[in-house]
């Protein structure tokens, strides 16, 4: 006969419990894994400090240079160019002939290609109910003329036909004209090439055409030709770009001729989009670029602040280290240099 087992003791049982139960040593949750730590030392500080500052203000300084030998007219048309005290009420007139003439004088000379500009002030392109008033299918494919569900109330027509392009971005199209001559001289104004590449070739479909659009009785902006498909429309693949900001400036076309300092530029202004209804403003934009794009000093200031601080932590820190060092400790105590110690399983 066999020996009888023993019970095993509760106790010891327990104990064998909490030992099974007691997680491994680990590097991964010990957070001892192979790392880079580096010691910032006052040598290595300073450098990296002068580093950023000579990196910096050279760029600030160039960029400023480059934004400075940008000429920019800026003509502001919007109040002089209506005749009326009833503001809303010349504009919104069909009848009335809107154009207006505005002579300018060129300060400096403006180097080819010139960027003719429209800019909008107050007129908050950015709010929620107009981004998402558009149909992004029905703009890309043709047979989705029907998807119209977010561009209420510029969906269909009265009698329920669908309207391409849809919603109130599109409604709102800008449509003032500007034609340009240089001493009494006409130039052409290219309005080629003017919206993103990207934009005409994959928002935009070759085979969509306008329907129905600006049909009915109330009229948001420019219409649109019936016979020419969505992706060569670029002054409305433009306009529905949305901006971000209330006071913007879109692409209205480019002047690739030279024009000389002093020399008079007539604008002929066709004034028939409406700013007035809700207090916005309108001018006229002539800018040559460089490098760094349009007038911008905002981004060399900025180059300049960040690069002129560094410089000057850079020599507070050489003047405290040379007048008041402190002695560094060694670092060899530190926890990552000594050698880790085995745990018990």
């Amino acid at each position: 006969m066999g020996s009888k087992a023993s019970p095993m003791d509760p106790f010891e049982m327990q104990d064998n419990s909490k030992k099974s139960n007691k997680p491994k040593y680990s590097k991964f949750t010990q957070q001892e894994l192979p790392a880079c730590k580096p010691l910032l030392t006052p040598a290595i500080v300073i450098s990296a400090f002068l580093l950023v500052g000579i990196i910096f203000v050279p760029v600030g300084l160039a960029s400023l240079a480059a934004s400075h030998e940008i000429v920019e007219l800026i003509d502001r048309y919007d109040t002089t160019c209506v005749p009326m005290a009833d503001k809303v009420g010349y504009i919104q007139d069909s009848k009335t002939d809107k154009s207006c003439t505005r002579t300018l004088t060129v300060p400096k000379h403006m180097k080819s290609p010139i960027q003719i500009y429209y800019q909008i002030g107050d007129f908050y392109q950015n709010h929620r109910r107009y981004v998402k008033s558009r149909s992004d299918k029905q703009l890309r494919y043709k047979n989705a003329a029907h998807l119209t569900k977010d561009c209420e109330p510029e969906g269909y027509t009265a009698d329920g036909a669908p309207i391409v392009p849809c919603g109130l971005i599109a409604w709102s199209l800008f449509n003032d004209t500007y034609t340009i001559s240089v001493n009494k001289k006409a130039i052409e104004v290219n309005k080629k090439d003017i919206a993103w590449q990207s934009d005409k070739n994959k928002k935009f479909g070759s085979d969509v055409y306008p329907r129905n659009f600006q049909n009915g009785n109330l009229i948001g902006g420019a219409k649109l030709n019936e016979s020419i498909p969505l992706s060569e429309q670029e002054d409305l693949i433009v306009w529905m770009r949305t901006a971000a900001l209330p006071t913007f400036r879109k692409l209205y076309g480019r002047i690739e001729t030279d024009i000389m300092a002093n020399d008079q530029l007539t604008v002929v202004i066709q004034n028939n989009y409406n700013t007035y209804s809700f207090g916005g403003s309108k001018a006229l934009v002539l800018s040559t670029t460089s490098w760094i794009g349009g007038k911008n000093s905002f981004i060399g200031v900025a180059y300049l602040i960040v690069g002129g601080l560094c410089l000057f932590l850079a020599l507070v820190f050489v003047v405290l280290y040379m007048f008041k060092p402190r002695t560094l400790g060694d670092p060899s105590f530190l926890s990552w240099n000594r050698d880790t110690l085995d745990c018990p399983n």
